[in-house]
């Protein structure tokens, strides 16, 4: 045997050893991704888990209460002259009252005739707006001709308030955001667990085949 012959084995096995600490080191560096993610996704996970629960369960047969809120009425006399729009409305609450949370939906209703028995009348235009947060709202309602305007104040239940968490209810940008990350971990650690798995089980096959299977029956469920 000559010295090329011999050297060939182990240059093989030095090969062998080198792919398989590129490997253990991969498999580490993957554990310790999974894990960090994990751990922030665990954070707002058990929170969303929970209020998912909830509106889960937001409608008969297996209806779960989150409390009724509780409410208070007030008139308040406008200005003069008057806000001449639902903005230039918000507005002015906003300054003088310090309502709430941020402005939602603003609904106008143009003036229009009604019938009243055997007579028609006009109904004068009519605005609608809220102002709310996950713990309280405003809701804000005013006739066109009238002095006053009136405001409904709502202040939730703790369970209520968290399912409002949960669809973002009056929360600015920085919420949305901060839920992007949560959906983002989520992801992360569906594509890392599924190469974990993969790196560990020799039947990479039977991985995608769960993997794609499990993609095919959420999407399945959904539309149907």
């Amino acid at each position: 045997m000559n010295v090329s012959e011999a050297r060939a084995p182990l240059s093989a096995a030095t090969a062998a050893r080198g792919t398989r600490g590129r490997r253990a080191t991969f498999i580490k560096w993957l554990r310790n991704v999974h894990g960090w993610v994990g751990l922030w996704g665990a954070a707002l996970g058990l929170l969303f888990g929970a209020t998912g629960f909830l509106l889960n369960h937001r409608a008969p047969p297996l209806r779960i209460s989150t409390g009724a809120p509780q409410v208070s009425t007030v008139q308040i006399a406008l200005p003069s002259p008057a806000p001449d729009t639902p903005r230039a409305l918000a507005t002015w609450l906003q300054r003088e009252y310090k309502l709430p949370g941020r402005l939602g939906r603003v609904q106008r209703d143009p003036e229009h005739k009604v019938a009243w028995g055997d007579r028609q009348t006009l109904q004068p235009e009519h605005w609608q707006m809220t102002f709310a947060t996950p713990r309280e709202s405003v809701s804000v309602e005013y006739w066109i001709g009238n002095g006053f305007v009136t405001l409904k104040h709502g202040e939730n239940s703790f369970m209520a308030m968290l399912t409002n968490l949960h669809r973002g209810t009056g929360l600015g940008i920085g919420w949305v955001l901060l839920i992007d990350t949560l959906a983002g971990s989520m992801i992360l650690l569906s594509l890392t667990g599924v190469l974990l798995w993969t790196q560990l089980h020799k039947t990479k096959t039977l991985a995608a085949a769960l993997v794609f299977g499990s993609i095919a029956l959420s999407v399945w469920a959904g539309l149907t």
